[in-house]
């Protein structure tokens, strides 16, 4: 997919005095980043320059394990979008490609990569590789699983993003009250966009594999509702639509949330409210059971996959609500954190 717009100025071309490319990889020590850098090239001394950023909280972790030829910068634990701020305004290329470090790029990634920046116009201002998602073939694929599966069809995501260094100088990067992997990066090409540059898809291939995030890593999931908060903020109500995204399940978790809370008290306070506490109690568990059956029906139907769904599909809604309503109060409050 591509979408065009109207070309930005660009004024004076930035000087190249390295690499065409840089890559740049936040990480927070995952094990992973040693297969990134392999797929790069970095481990035996070819392929494009190569920023690690180390996110890791803390005054001095133990040193991250990467070759010689890899630049290491430090960002302090301040999330994703400051790791990559830190990281392209290092750069000193025109370009600058951003990797997750829990992705593999694919064989020849490097020269798949020169391909589609090549013959860029200048309007153009970022390219997003292919990401493949390798599933079980022997199995229906996890709740889990699938959530990684659908970055495939994201759009514009930084698994494997390159950004023409003057869209990154135009728009001022990432928005670094982001405060998680989540949503910063669809705020950043809304904002290239804006400013009037288009975005492309490219050819290069990256794999992103299926890790295990244990039991509850569904729930985790849900702080990214607060970014949501700030996305509709920045960008408007219409801001899932612009975006191509799907409208999700909030004002289902809502009802669901508040059908349990006045189950609960109307079950409190005892006499005659007992019936209407019942018929609460039932729309919630009516509610509970559509969304649990509804993460159960797709999967591999395991009894663990069985019970993660059942006691998840119960902690989601009020865990959802509540960062949704502590991301709202934060962008009341301009307690978000700073921009950039």
């Amino acid at each position: 997919m591509t979408r065009e717009t109207n070309a930005a100025s660009t004024g004076e071309p930035h000087r190249e005095t390295g690499p065409a490319v840089t890559v740049v990889i936040p990480t927070i020590g995952r094990p992973s980043l040693a297969a990134t850098l392999a797929a790069v090239g970095r481990v035996h001394g070819h392929g494009p320059e190569v920023i690690v950023v180390d996110d890791r909280p803390g005054e001095s972790p133990e040193p991250l394990p990467v070759p010689g030829r890899v630049r290491v910068l430090r960002s302090g634990g301040r999330g994703p979008a400051a790791a990559r701020n830190a990281g392209w305004r290092a750069a000193t290329t025109p370009w600058v490609v951003f990797l997750d470090d829990d992705v593999v790029p694919g064989p020849g990634w490097a020269r798949a990569l020169t391909d589609d920046l090549a013959r860029l116009p200048d309007n153009v201002g970022g390219s997003q590789g292919r990401l493949e998602v390798p599933l079980p073939a022997d199995r229906r694929p996890t709740d889990a699983e699938r959530n990684t599966a659908g970055l495939a069809g994201a759009h514009w995501i930084t698994a494997d993003m390159a950004y023409r260094r003057t869209a990154l100088e135009t728009t001022g990067g990432f928005d670094e009250r982001f405060p998680g992997a989540y949503r910063e990066d669809a705020d950043l090409a809304l904002r290239v966009e804006r400013a009037g540059f288009s975005l492309v898809k490219g050819e290069r291939l990256t794999r992103h594999p299926v890790r295990d995030d244990g039991f509850w890593s569904s729930v985790r999931l849900q702080r990214g509702n607060a970014s949501d908060a700030l996305m509709r903020h920045v960008h408007g109500p219409d801001w899932r639509v612009i975006i191509g995204g799907h409208p999700g399940r909030l004002r289902r978790h809502a009802l669901t949330t508040g059908m349990g809370l006045l189950a609960l008290t109307l079950a409190a306070t005892g006499g005659r409210r007992r019936r209407l506490a019942a018929a609460a109690g039932l729309a919630w568990l009516g509610l509970t059971a559509e969304f649990a059956r509804a993460r159960i029906a797709p999967g591999p139907r395991t009894p663990e996959e069985i019970v993660r769904m059942a006691v998840t599909s119960v902690v989601i809604p009020p865990v959802a609500c509540a960062q949704r309503i502590a991301g709202e109060a934060r962008v009341r409050t301009g307690t978000t954190g700073r921009r950039s």
